[in-house]
């Protein structure tokens, strides 16, 4: 039991990590129509600079994961004017674009603080007794912030005038920009978006697991495995999507060797899709 409720909570934090990074990864797919593999390297990104800013400069931890998020959410605006927009609707040129962007940015990365791993003091030290079984009070905030996220962003999608837009723009691009929406502003707010979730999730990641130049590579397989299990278009099912994969990473090791536990996770995702091909969901909840 007390192993269980372990991995419940970590279930949890995992479930919100990956709903943050997969949402913003969903949203470039949706209305900007690309897949971004860069997306994994951004995440990496936001976490180094809030490791910089701390470390480097002596900045109080949650001052620099806020300056991080303004930082990388101001390079998601370079990105998507002059690196992705000159691209519109050339699938190859975007993903030759996301491979070059990621091997500058790990490249940078590893010239300026080495392939070495480190990780980030926790946000907030301390532990939580539920019983005989202590868990961080770290993860337990990140399960608060992850869920108050979740729903400014919900409120945001489907109440908000940008959110509605953006959902204009994700069905239909060209009747968008016909009704008068500014389909270039909705795709950099998106970007933005995207940037700062994975900064945001990246600085947490790293406070509980550790901090390290591929460390993008993995989540962006996660964010991938998210957003097809919930089908590509949908962006409310990536909350579902998220769950089920961040609750499958977290029981299936104590269970198994955990090379095989990932191997069983994508078949578990294959065989839902053989079921259903476009996903849990094939069309937008909100």
């Amino acid at each position: 039991m007390d192993v269980a409720l372990v991995a419940f909570v970590n279930g949890i934090v995992l479930s919100s990590i990956y709903v943050m990074v997969a949402l913003g990864f969903a949203l470039l797919l949706s209305i900007m129509g690309i897949f971004n593999f860069a997306h994994g390297a951004i995440y990496m990104i936001g976490a180094f600079v809030t490791y910089g800013l701390a470390h480097s400069l002596g900045l109080n931890q949650w001052v620099s994961v806020l300056l991080s998020m303004v930082l990388v959410g101001g390079f998601g605006l370079f990105l998507e004017r002059f690196c992705f927009r000159p691209f519109a609707g050339k699938v190859f040129n975007v993903i030759v674009m996301s491979i070059a962007l990621i091997l500058i940015l790990e490249t940078f990365v590893v010239t300026q603080f080495g392939g070495s791993q480190r990780s980030l003091s926790a946000f907030l030290p301390g532990n939580l007794k539920i019983g005989v079984v202590s868990i961080s009070a770290d993860r337990i905030m990140i399960i608060g912030v992850g869920l108050i996220l979740l729903v400014v962003l919900t409120l945001l999608i489907q109440r908000s005038k940008i959110g509605q837009q953006m959902l204009a723009v994700s069905q239909d691009r060209e009747g968008a920009a016909l009704i008068g929406i500014n389909v270039n502003r909705t795709a950099a707010i998106a970007m933005v978006l995207a940037c700062v979730l994975a900064a945001l999730s990246g600085s947490f990641m790293s406070s509980l697991y550790y901090l390290g130049p591929f460390m993008g590579d993995s989540i962006l397989l996660k964010a991938i495995e998210v957003v097809i299990l919930s089908g590509i278009g949908s962006i409310g099912g990536v909350l579902l999507g998220g769950v089920i994969v961040g609750f499958m990473d977290a029981f299936l090791p104590l269970y198994m060797d955990p090379l095989l536990a990932q191997a069983i996770t994508i078949g578990i995702i294959i065989a839902i899709l053989l079921v259903r091909p476009k996903g849990l969901f094939g069309y937008e909840l909100f």
